[in-house]
């Protein structure tokens, strides 16, 4: 059985839980309290060192400790349906969406969030290291979550999916992302209309309630 490290109320995990129900995949689930800093303490950092969430326990007893582990595990140990792509040429586009949303949405979320919340005015890193807030990089993460919304809204003029023309991860990556924002108070409006078409389309998926 697979078992899943938690936080209902924070993006990275639900990309997980996303990524799991499309594949059809059921699993235990561990809340863990971020709110409370549970991530910090001994028994946690046992289970993941780098102190954060989603971790996934498999069947064998490995422990994948981020994202990019756990949707590179599960693509390979169950293929259908496949969200990382079929051809060569599909993989590539896919990883580069996946990542160029990572990078200039949901870290310049992060950067917009962590230095900025005054919960987190030690905390603006996740991890097992303290790093005081910064800010400026608030301010710049905004003004990169602007640009990233017009980025992704041009890309999916015409489009039903970022990647190519089959539900992808880069599809879950974008979905919370584009829900993230509203913890800095930015959505899309009336100048996104393709990304507000697209989130419509992907409010249909029963993966997307995970």
């Amino acid at each position: 059985m697979l078992t899943l490290y938690d936080c209902s109320t924070a993006p990275s995990p639900r990309r997980a839980r996303i990524l799991l129900a499309e594949k059809g995949l059921a699993h235990a689930t561990v809340e863990v309290d971020l709110k409370n800093g549970e991530q910090l303490g001994e028994a946690y950092r046992k289970i993941n060192p780098l102190c954060t969430v989603p971790a996934l326990r498999t069947a064998d007893g490995l422990v994948l400790t981020d994202n990019a582990a756990i949707t590179t595990y599960l693509e390979a140990r169950y293929p259908q349906p496949p969200l990382l792509g079929v051809t060569a040429e599909e993989k590539a586009e896919i990883a580069s969406w996946n990542w160029r949303i990572e990078f200039e949405g949901l870290l310049a979320i992060a950067e917009a969030l962590r230095n900025s919340a005054p919960a987190m005015a030690k905390r603006a890193l996740p991890g097992p290291v303290d790093y005081v807030q910064i800010p400026e990089l608030a301010q710049r993460g905004l003004a990169r979550l602007q640009q990233f919304l017009i980025t992704l809204n041009d890309r999916l003029a015409g489009r039903d999916f970022v990647a190519t023309d089959r539900f992808s991860i880069a599809d879950i990556t974008a979905v919370v992302a584009v829900d993230f924002a509203r913890v800095v108070k930015v959505k899309p409006d009336e100048r996104h209309p393709h990304l507000q078409r697209w989130r419509a389309i992907m409010a249909g998926r029963a993966s997307m309630s995970a």
